[in-house]
């Protein structure tokens, strides 16, 4: 008889919408290749019916929650534990320490449990104080109940380690080998600086839009991302794109195929993430070859080691930095055979869809 697993914690199978939703387009058919009955639980209008890539071995569980910026986790995760709670799959893959409030209704019915508690959210600069304490209290209740912890970075760990007491299983995300695709129109091949990132503080978008001025005098620059809620970023990169032609404001990309041509492509990528381990973006970056210039912080050393350059988050050393590297073809391709180098080695999906089914087989 197979084993059934339940993934709780996204926005459903197949998701475009963040570092999750890429694992469990990878990992969801994995699994049922290797014979297990999958579950995902999403939200209704967050996935394509008819979408091409999807394997309709992979169930896919819908239930209702309230869509709004501070609850549409934790009501999402309330009502997905609470329908799998009365499935009873035989494990439950779960992500987001926000759901750490949910874990004694699966404990309860006998669910072991897989978490994958994401970054350190009550860091993050884009929650206020009543947020910041739920997720550190939600962190709490998943050291608590959670059976198998899952890290995505070493640092992480250790500050679980030494936060919370609990050790676990260092799994990263991996990067889609890309094939060899063309320019997108109006973009030539190493020609403009690219930033690609969700509008929020901690991924240091607002120094990057105040280098953007600097830089345009020079070179193209290419913006991909928005907060998804409006406000104050949206509105800066509106207003960017509007009164500089050599600033383009592309917003959110679902499509992967020109999300990786314009990593492919950059002359310099740019990735200011700051809190949280292993990041999918950058991961994909370095699969693509896109010669990386980094917000310097314990995170992106990890993953990177000396396959990008570093810098501070302040506009000018950004602006500096990138102007520099889209000079110099020869630092460029040097930048872009490390990255992929790295990727290859360290950060494939094959690697990590093995190492979550062996944390799965091991929590039954």
């Amino acid at each position: 008889m197979s084993n059934s697993v339940a993934i709780i914690g996204t926005r459903g199978y197949p998701s475009y919408y963040g570092g999750f939703e890429t694992l469990v387009r990878r990992l969801a058919p994995y699994l049922a290749d290797e014979g297990w009955n999958v579950t995902v639980y999403g939200r209704a209008g967050s996935t394509e019916p008819d979408d091409p890539f999807r394997d309709f071995r992979v169930e896919c569980a819908t239930t209702r929650g309230v869509e709004s910026k501070s609850l549409s986790t934790l009501s999402y995760g309330l009502t997905s534990c609470v329908d799998a709670s009365r499935r009873r799959p035989d494990v439950a893959l779960v992500m987001n320490v926000a759901n750490g409030y949910w874990l004694p209704l699966l404990k309860a019915r006998g669910i072991p449990t897989v978490v994958n508690v994401d970054g350190i959210e009550w860091e993050r600069e884009k929650w206020g104080k009543a947020a910041k304490a739920a997720f550190r209290t939600g962190a709490r209740l998943t050291a608590r109940f959670g059976d198998q912890l899952v890290y995505d970075s070493h640092e992480i760990e250790r500050r679980w380690r030494d936060g919370f007491g609990r050790t676990g299983e260092f799994i990263p995300y991996g990067g889609t080998l890309p094939d060899d695709l063309d320019p997108i129109e109006g973009f030539p091949h190493r020609s403009y600086a690219l930033m690609v990132a969700r509008f929020v503080p901690e991924n240091t978008v607002g120094e990057f839009f105040d280098a953007a001025r600097e830089l345009s005098e020079r070179w193209d620059v290419v913006i991909v991302g928005s907060s998804g809620y409006g406000g104050d970023f949206d509105l800066r990169a509106e207003s960017l794109a509007a009164t500089s032609e050599r600033i383009h404001w592309l917003g959110h990309v679902s499509d992967d195929d020109k999300l990786f041509a314009l990593w492919q492509h950059a002359g310099a990528y740019f990735h200011g993430h700051s809190v949280g381990g292993t990041n999918p973006a950058l991961v994909q970056a370095m699969a693509c070859g896109s010669p990386i210039v980094a917000r310097d912080t314990v995170y992106n050393r990890e993953v990177l080691q000396d396959s990008a350059t570093f810098v501070e988050p302040d506009s000018r050393e950004i602006a500096y930095e990138m102007d520099r590297v889209l000079s110099d073809h020869a630092l460029m391709d040097e930048l872009s055979v490390a990255a992929e180098r790295r990727q290859r080695t360290h950060y494939t999906w094959d690697q990590v869809c093995q190492s979550y089914s062996k944390v799965l087989y091991g929590a039954l």
